[in-house]
């Protein structure tokens, strides 16, 4: 699918364009042009990209590639290939999905291009186009900020349902740890690295778009790619907090449950250090042997009880006297 926008020099939208009136607005610098690709053709995105603007081949490869792409920025001569990474429309922070959203910026044109079937920053940007006119009439640069701008706003609650859950599972890693938790843990912490993965070097595109070396964006405009900028900086570190937060519940988890079976341990040998005694004893009086001196002493049942339960009563005064238990 192809959407095409143009807005004249009076920021009003040209109705119905199609290629002819593509061309002509490119010819007008006070023309506004934004192409959105959306998961179209091969044979669509040549006629756009190939035969209409004639973009480097490198660039069309890219828009075309299924493939992972590295979030970059490549300066051309009259204009500039961003590629930059949305979350999936239905994101789950337990599986990290990410949609690819190659951009080209001109001096007065915007072409976005995507392979899946939706890309919620590019579609938010098409709903407040008609309650926002800033967002064409401030320049090609503004609206492909606007764009981005609604991508990194879409981490945000990805983060905070990191938070969330890591304030939860730090909860129960005190209160009740088990297998379950750890494993919790472990997928949290492996969803937040992914998480860094896709930030950091998308934080190093908006840096780029933010210095003062790009002609295509202009000055008045770079602040708000700055805001942008600071926004990704937030983000990093929240993530690495919430990174250093996991790495720390998990020594929780593994020393609570090292302590517990310490506890454990520590039972079962006072247990068995009471019972070795006792059992000595045991063994000797029941070897068979014809001439037992206390075989035939009347009491001597009794009085063997009798020492099992002083030296028991003893180890155990013994034991609580030095705190082990």
């Amino acid at each position: 699918m192809i959407k095409t926008f143009i807005w004249d020099k009076q920021g009003r939208p040209v109705p119905s364009p199609g290629k002819n009136e593509i061309l002509d607005a490119l010819t007008k610098p006070d023309h506004l042009t934004w192409i959105s690709l959306e998961a179209a053709t091969t044979q669509e995105t040549y006629e756009i990209l190939e035969e209409i603007f004639h973009f480097h081949p490198l660039t069309i490869e890219d828009c075309l590639s299924n493939g992972y792409q590295t979030p970059k920025v490549d300066e051309f001569s009259k204009y500039i290939f961003i590629i930059t990474h949305a979350l999936s429309p239905t994101q789950d922070f337990h599986n990290l999905e990410t949609i690819e959203l190659n951009a080209y910026l001109g001096q007065n044109f915007v072409v976005t291009s995507f392979l899946a079937p939706a890309m919620p920053p590019v579609a938010e940007i098409q709903t407040r186009i008609s309650r926002d006119e800033r967002i064409y009439t401030h320049g090609a640069d503004f609206l492909f900020y606007s764009i981005l701008d609604s991508m990194v706003d879409a981490y945000l609650p990805v983060i905070d349902q990191m938070e969330d859950e890591i304030e939860l599972l730090e909860d129960r890693v005190l209160e009740r740890p088990n297998p379950k938790t750890l494993e919790r843990l472990l997928t949290l912490k492996h969803s937040i690295m992914s998480f860094r993965r896709m930030i950091a070097p998308q934080r190093e595109v908006v840096n780029r778009l933010s210095r003062d070396d790009l002609p295509m964006i202009q000055a008045q405009n770079r602040i708000y790619f700055r805001d942008v900028y600071d926004h990704m900086v937030r983000l990093q570190d929240m993530t690495e907090n919430i990174r250093d937060i996991v790495s720390g519940s998990l020594d929780i988890y593994l020393n609570s449950t090292s302590l517990r079976l310490n506890e454990i341990m520590k039972a079962l040998t006072i247990v068995s250090t009471i019972f070795l005694p006792l059992s000595f004893i045991a063994g000797v009086y029941g070897m068979n042997f014809q001439y037992f001196p206390e075989i035939t002493w009347r009491l001597g049942y009794l009085f063997v009880w009798g020492v099992f339960i002083s030296i028991a009563l003893g180890m155990i005064l013994f034991f609580k006297k030095r705190g082990w238990f």
